[in-house]
């Protein structure tokens, strides 16, 4: 593990160990970070006392890609269940609390010249004491007592070793996620969908009930749950 004060970003600097040949299992860990990074070219706004980690994997045997955001979201929930109740998933890659986000990941890997999976690096934030304004959405942070950092990355690896090792992530993630029935926004780069949740596909694309198509990406917001 590396761990730091101030870094500019985790992921990046995974990224750049990643591309000098690192083996993996490396976890990289710092207090503040001066220009983090979320999903979709957003700065993730990174105060000291919140949680900022981005784990380097070199995989050992093949899973879909689409499948590290939801085992990462399952270890970060399993982490941080012990602190709070009220968590829930939310596609693709958000941790809520009491319907307020909690924690985010954001997923970046890169592929051989045979297409095989090279290395995946998992970017994981949580907000343990302060919660950061992001418009048009709520935000929240843990309850006290929260962990230090170092503990939760210990439970968060914990997590990630169980999950990885069983057969059933779609069906783990599923349990801890937004029920079926659950009305969805959905914003991708081309076009606005709504919809109605039905499942995630082996691949980890999210099914809406009366829609074929399964959407591989995009950004949600949740409605009600149809009766």
């Amino acid at each position: 593990m590396q761990r730091h004060q101030t870094l500019a970003s985790t992921q990046d600097a995974a990224i750049a160990a990643a591309h000098a040949g690192d083996p993996g299992r490396l976890a990289i860990l710092t207090n503040i970070q001066t220009n983090g990074r979320g999903s979709r070219g957003r700065a993730w706004a990174s105060a000291d006392g919140n949680f900022y980690v981005s784990l380097l994997i070199r995989p050992e045997t093949p899973i879909p890609t689409g499948h590290y955001a939801l085992l990462a979201g399952i270890a970060l929930h399993d982490a941080l269940a012990p602190c709070a109740q009220n968590l829930m998933l939310k596609w693709p890659n958000d941790l809520l609390l009491n319907g307020a986000k909690l924690g985010g990941i954001l997923i970046d890997a890169a592929f051989t010249p045979q297409n095989t999976l090279d290395w995946v690096v998992i970017g994981i934030g949580a907000n343990l004491k302060t919660a950061p304004e992001i418009p048009g959405r709520a935000t929240c942070c843990l309850p006290p007592p929260q962990p230090e950092p170092e503990d939760l990355l210990k439970s968060l690896l914990n997590a990630l070793d169980h999950h990885a090792a069983g057969q059933n992530i779609v069906e783990e993630w599923l349990k801890n996620a937004h029920p079926p029935g659950t009305h969805l926004d959905i914003h991708t780069p081309t076009r606005h969908i709504t919809g109605v949740f039905e499942t995630i596909t082996a691949q980890g694309a999210l099914k809406l009930q009366n829609i074929a198509e399964p959407i591989s990406s995009g950004e949600v917001f949740l409605g009600r749950v149809a009766s």
